[in-house]
This record gives C-alpha cells, structure tokens and sequence, in this order.
C-alpha cells in the first residue's frame, strides 16, 4: 500500500464496481488525477481501531488508556498503547506517539510531537515542541560511508518541568536522555541524545547541549550557551551567555567565555583585550 501524506479529497467506489476506496495525494502520480487505491478493508480497518474523544473531540486509538477527565482537543491525536492521565490537556495538532506516557495535570501545547518518551506530572509543553525523535549520531564505516547509529531508547521528564516553544529533545542510545523535576527550558533549545540534565535547572533561549552531557542540579545556562559532547557539569554552576563549555566543570561557580573559564579569569581576559587595542 502507498504511503499518503495528505489527503485532500475521498470518494468510496461501489462495491458491485470495485472494491478499493481512492484517495486524492498530493504526492501521488502514478494514477489518473493522482488517485491512489488504497484496499477497502484495510480503510475500514483502520477506521474501526480510531475514535473521537468524547471531552474535546480529539482522536485516539482504542488501547489507549486516557482518563476520563483528560482534554484532547480537535484535530489531537493519540496513538496506540499511550497512557494518559488525568487532567492532562492535549491541543490542536499534537501527536502523541505510541507508548508515551503523560503525567497528571500536565499541559500539551499546539503541534507538539511525542515519542518514545515519558513526561512526568504538571509540566507545561509549549507550542511545537519535538520530544523523543532520534539523536544526531553516525558513523563511517570500512567503505568510507556515513552510517546511523542506533537510536533506540527513550526521553524521560521530570514532574513540574517546563519546555518552550519549538524546543527539541533527542531520544537516547546508550541511556534514556533525562530532565530532572522542576527544571525550566526555554524556547529554541536543543538537548542532544543520552544528555542528562538534574533538578531545578534554567536552561535560556537557544542554549545547545550536545549528545551524553551530564548536568548536575541548580545549574543555569545563559542564552545560547554551548556544550561539547561528553561533558560533566557539577551542580551549582551558572554559565554567562554565549559560553562555551569545552570541557568538565567540577567546581561550583559562575563561568564565561570560549572556552568557558572562571568568570573573574574571563572578565581579566576582556580587559586585557581590551587594553591592548588602545
């Protein structure tokens, strides 16, 4: 069977003609006026196992479990085996994947994407946020080509997190990628496969972890803030914006600079700079 993308119109042939149902693609050209057949039964079928939510009207596969009082609105959709509890409210045009597991009075904003994830109670899922796609991790092989690394494993949220608008978490290869409890994501942030990060940290806008960077607690990034892969952060740690952590931190304390040094040795490096463009 093709696989359709968008489907713009439908019309169901009489069975005493054929028995397919054609769907008008975008994407499809191989028939007259772009119709593609898709088997009748298999339509049906698929029909059968998908239902409207009785609170908000959006749709959700039958073994889903989803409490009575979760909110999926219009145009949701919930895949299979998910688990959803209660209080939970899920917006227009968010995909829950099959799997996933959402906390208690957690908040899904509009055009999230979740997969192979786990999101914990009362966190707050902006707008266009994608959790759980897999990390960025190749290699070459013995014939020179670029090979995908497995991606296998799962992203795992804490209770009382926040994640901004547009922000993306990479799911894990060699450990579940983590977001411990009451930490705060801005928008436009991008945390790499196997990356874990502890309890009540601030992470500013477009700051970027590479993959299996381990963060301590309380620790703050400034805006557009940069790890290296491979990295350890202690706890208590604040790091000035535009930094760039090239390797472990393990002294608590504010950083800056590239590579991100002590703040008072970087603040010494700009005046000496700067004295010596007079």
């Amino acid at each position: 069977m093709t696989p359709l993308r968008r489907l713009t119109s439908c019309k169901i042939i009489p069975r005493n003609r054929r028995h397919f149902l054609f769907v008008r693609s975008l994407n499809c050209s191989t028939l007259p006026n772009h119709q593609t057949p898709v088997l009748e039964e298999d339509a049906v079928r698929d029909h059968e196992v998908y239902e409207k939510w009785h609170n908000g009207g959006g749709t959700f596969h039958k073994s889903a479990c989803i409490d009575p009082t979760a909110h999926v609105e219009l145009g949701a959709f919930i895949h299979s085996r998910s688990l959803i509890r209660a209080n939970v409210r899920i917006g227009s045009g968010a995909i829950i994947g099959p799997d996933v597991t959402i906390g208690q009075s957690t908040t899904i904003g509009y055009n999230v994407a979740l997969t192979n994830c786990t999101i914990g109670d009362s966190c707050v899922i902006y707008n266009g946020v994608c959790i759980g796609q897999d990390g960025f991790g190749f290699y070459v092989d013995e014939h020179g080509t670029m090979v995908k690394k497995p991606q296998t494993l799962k992203v795992r949220i804490g209770n009382h997190v926040e994640i901004g608008a547009n922000s993306c978490i990479d799911r894990g290869s060699w450990r579940d990628t983590a977001v411990g409890d009451n930490s705060k994501i801005d928008n436009l942030v991008q945390i790499g496969h196997n990356v874990v990060i502890g309890k009540n940290c601030m992470l500013c806008g477009q700051v970027g972890i590479a993959g299996s960077v381990t963060v301590g607690d309380y620790v703050t990034f400034g805006g557009r803030v940069a790890v290296r892969d491979h990295v350890s952060i202690v706890s208590k740690v604040r790091l000035a914006a535009n930094s760039c952590v090239t390797k472990d931190i393990n002294v608590p304390g504010d950083y800056g600079g590239f590579p991100a040094v002590p703040i008072h040795e970087w603040r010494r490096q700009l005046a000496t700079h700067r004295r010596n463009l007079k």
